[in-house]
């Protein structure tokens, strides 16, 4: 009571108390971050190793294996270690348990990674460490095209020009543009010119070395002035690395250009970009953490638009999140204008007084801005969530001042004065209001104690129902008896004799005829106990019933209009081919998608640069496969679902060869997914490929249930390749040794760029580019017998050998991609987790992992059982 006598003594303490709300809340609302969800802040920390030219089988053996098992020695509060490794490349995901220090961990990770890095292949680069948020999703591409730059430019004004001007952009994480050729500078070594000379690749790439360094060179002091002193370390122009000698053989210096041709080249393509059938370069922007979506592509096109483009070139924005965003909060936000619209209209109805609305009313925009104020205070967002949890509010928020301005009137009707009416109104509900209040918190309580990624998704939107909760039980003890005291009079309530008291006469009479029908009602009840017992009992079987016909999913369904479909071509398919491929597919998919509501298509085919894999769930392998993203326009009359299905049934019958599934299109779906290619991921693990076989049978039997799409096993083992075998003893009496023949043939087949790499600065643009030695792919190595003709070193009389005097090769398959053993992945009814919670340990022992990232049924994690026991269980009653 003490706080409505010194709200009635001091009001206008109150009111300005009021008015900053309003103001710290409006600067609350400009400065948050908005964003479609919380920031999901799970604690896991990403490697990559790269090292080109190594198989996966073989590249898992000498640096993930390793690396794996020194972090998990070294490294604290590890909860669980995920690897994908293909050709060259791995990506390590590290999961901590929530209590660690993520910035330790990462120290730990990059100290444990720089010591081993001499147990590695020579050449072996440190790895890159990024620290992976599932928030961190795509949210703006922004395609660079020109009919006259060619691929080698467009990635070249991709990776200068563009991306430097995004990556200042706070919040906003860039990686390396897909698609494009990236420059290099070519020494194209000809097989033929090496053997005339007796030159073999890896002196070539010895005389780059030794020829174009980048050392040092310091100053000096003549007479009375400092001298900097400068040295040509480095050709000025490309042409001259030509004239770079190798070797002296009496009289006669080879060089370089003797045996080779110097050329501003590009790497060899491992991905390739289309947009609308044109080839491009294509920048992803992604937000990182807790930064506002909107912000960050505001702020994305602002500079951009600012920035002087060379002549041909052009930038298209697509898949702009920030206007789903937009429309989504935008959405939640007039629902709950309208639920406190509605809201007043009723009290309006039921009080039958405008002037006691008013007072009701103001309670609600004060308490949701004091919510926001809180939550920008522990450092949260405007998202979905936080709306959501202030729309879930208003029909509260206007309890506590409802029942105090009715209790006045009460107390008004029985003769007492405004300020006697407050006072005693107010203190007969202070403790009821008190446990109400307390009441309506406590069921939030135990939101508080989830775990995991809901625990940041449903703590936000707890949160906000507790803070205005919190400042409505505040206002009513506070504010409303001030603004009851200045704008109620002593005949309030219903004696007027204008329009409004004669609809509240008619609401009134209208809810007394309720009331009488209730307590009939109530009465007749009360008479057939045993009848009402019986009708609850039917009630409760029935709503249990249903349970069985509603399908469990942790979020509804959003049809944000865009599609992401992956697309496997046939195995070793080249990523030309994989692109003829492509566009056949594309044509059929604007044959299946209506013309007017088909926005934009890209195609983002191969193997993306090692950085971004830090940041995606991308699950490309290889150059025969890819993704198509899809666009629909904002009116799409079709729903972006029923495309999906046509889709499904139409391209594996067009396309026997290649495999078809889809992964998340818009960002909900993506953080929802928490960087899984898909809502369900069951994996086998073991020590050996025979999990291969049995997840290929686990996926037959899943592809049965009903429900059951996009089941396929994400290895690929069947890669083709050429398996050269050296024979050690012939290749010692020749005088090789094993490490001189797999030096050359490295250098041949995959370039020098990792063990030795060696740069060029271009002096126009003041921007390095690597020199590779390599033998063309499309002139040298195109055939077995060009491989078996590569050079080396001669010893006595003859000046070269080549491979095929020490070698033979066989054709062979290896696995495209080693995970911890087979993987099947699809998206499945929730309810197979409960059947498999039923599996019990067998004979043949193995781990099965069903995940699911997030809501019901928690996946179980099974060690030990049977495949057998898994088969009986996808083939009963319960499974189908």
């Amino acid at each position: 009571m003490w706080i409505v006598r010194l709200a009635l003594s001091r009001p206008y303490t109150f009111v300005v108390l009021a008015l900053l709300i309003v103001l710290l809340g409006i600067v609350s609302i400009l400065r948050m971050p908005k964003d479609i969800f919380p920031e999901i802040a799970e604690p896991i920390v990403t490697l990559i190793w790269q090292y080109v030219g190594i198989p996966a089988d073989a590249f898992e053996k000498q640096v993930t294996i390793f690396s794996e098992q020194q972090i998990s020695t070294t490294v604290s509060n590890i909860k669980r270690i995920e690897s994908h490794t293909i050709n060259g490349k791995n990506v390590i995901r590290i999961y901590f348990q929530p209590s660690v220090r993520i910035d330790q961990a990462v120290s730990q990770i990059t100290a444990t990674s720089q010591t081993i890095i001499r147990r590695m292949p020579p050449g072996q680069q440190p790895p890159q460490i990024v620290q992976y948020d599932a928030s961190s999703v795509p949210i703006l591409q922004i395609a660079l095209g020109s009919d006259t730059m060619s691929e080698q430019q467009l990635y070249d004004q991709g990776l200068w020009l563009v991306r430097n001007e995004v990556v200042p952009v706070p919040g906003a994480t860039v990686p390396l543009p897909y698609g494009g050729r990236p420059r290099l500078v070519m020494i194209d070594a000809d097989p033929v010119r090496m053997h005339a000379k007796g030159v073999t690749v890896k002196e070539i790439n010895d005389a780059l070395n030794r020829q174009n360094v980048n050392l040092p060179t310091g100053s000096t002091q003549i007479g009375s002035r400092d001298y900097i002193l400068s040295i040509n370390n480095s050709p000025e122009k490309i042409s001259e690395l030509g004239n770079l000698p190798i070797k002296t053989v009496g009289a006669t210096t080879v060089y370089i250009g003797d045996v080779a041709d110097v050329r501003d080249g590009y790497n060899e393509q491992t991905s390739l970009v289309r947009h609308d059938g044109r080839k491009s370069a294509l920048i992803t922007v992604l937000k990182s953490g807790g930064a506002s979506t909107l912000d960050i592509i505001r702020d994305v096109r602002q500079r951009l638009s600012n920035v002087t483009l060379p002549d041909g070139l052009s930038l298209s924005f697509l898949f702009d999140q920030s206007v789903f965003v937009s429309n989504a909060m935008h959405a939640v936000v007039v629902e709950g204008l309208m639920a406190a619209v509605l809201t007043g209209l009723l009290i309006l109805l039921f009080l039958g007084s405008w002037r006691s609305t008013v007072v009701v009313v103001t309670s609600i925009p004060l308490a949701i801005l004091f919510s926001i104020i809180m939550l920008s205070a522990m450092g949260y967002s405007l998202n979905l969530m936080t709306l959501g949890g202030l729309a879930l509010a208003v029909g509260i928020l206007v309890d506590d001042a409802t029942v105090t301005i009715e209790n006045i009137h009460r107390h008004m009707a029985m003769g007492k004065n405004i300020r006697q009416s407050i006072l005693d109104g107010s203190q007969q509900i202070v403790v009821p209001a008190l446990v109400s209040m307390l009441c309506i918190c406590i069921v939030f309580l135990p939101v508080l104690l989830l775990t995991g990624a809901a625990k940041y998704l449903f703590t936000p939107m707890a949160l906000a129902v507790v803070f205005s909760i919190l400042a409505s039980y505040g206002l009513s003890r506070s504010l409303v008896p001030v603004m009851a005291r200045h704008l109620l009079r002593e005949d309030e309530h219903g004696d007027g004799h204008g329009a409004m008291a004669r609809l509240h006469s008619m609401v009134e009479t209208n809810f007394e005829r309720l009331r009488r029908n209730y307590l009939g009602a109530l009465r007749w009840a009360l008479a057939s106990r045993i009848t009402v017992f019986a009708l609850f009992v039917v009630l409760v079987i029935g709503s249990c019933g249903a349970v069985l016909f509603i399908g469990w999913e942790f979020f509804p369904v959003v049809d944000a209009g865009q599609i992401r479909l992956h697309v496997n071509a046939p195995v070793g398919t080249r990523i030309d081919d994989t692109g003829a491929i492509f566009s056949k597919v594309q044509n059929e998919i604007r044959r299946t998608i209506d013309a007017k509501d088909l926005d934009v298509i890209i195609d983002n085919i191969g193997i993306p640069p090692s950085t971004n894999l830090a940041y995606s769930d991308n699950v490309t392998l290889s150059s025969g496969d890819g993704e198509i993203l899809i666009s629909l326009k904002s009116d799409h009359r079709i729903a972006t679902k029923e495309y999906v299905r046509r889709l499904r049934q139409i391209l594996p019958e067009k396309f026997p060869d290649c495999t078809f599934y889809f992964q998340p299109g818009d960002m909900m779906n993506q953080i929802l997914n928490f960087g899984l290619p898909a809502p369900i991921d069951v994996k086998i693990i073991g020590g050996d490929y025979k999990n291969f076989h049995l997840a290929k049978q686990i996926e037959a039997r899943m592809k049965r249930i009903p429900g059951a799409v996009d089941v396929h096993v994400h290895q690929i083992m069947n890669q083709p390749a050429l398996r050269v075998e050296v024979d050690r003893t012939r290749a010692a009496q020749l005088g090789f040794s094993q490490r001189e023949i797999a030096e050359n043939f490295l250098i041949a087949s995959s370039s020098s760029v990792v063990v030795t790499p060696n740069y060029w600065n271009d002096p126009k643009t003041g921007r390095p580019y690597q020199v590779v030695v390599v033998q063309p792919h499309e002139t040298a190595l195109n055939s077995v017998e060009a491989l078996l003709n590569i050079p080396l070193p001669g010893k006595g009389q003859s000046p070269t050998q080549t491979l095929g005097n020490v070698a033979t090769v066989k054709h062979v398959e290896l696995p495209a991609i080693v995970n911890q053993g087979g993987q099947v992945v699809g998206q499945i009814a929730g309810w197979l987790f409960m059947a498999a919670t039923h599996i019990l340990p067998g004979p043949e022992r193995r781990e099965v992992i069903a995940t699911q990232p997030f809501g019901p049924p928690q996946p179980p994690i099974l060690n030990g059982c049977s495949e057998n026991a898994l088969f009986a269980i996808l083939n009963s009653d319960r499974g189908r």
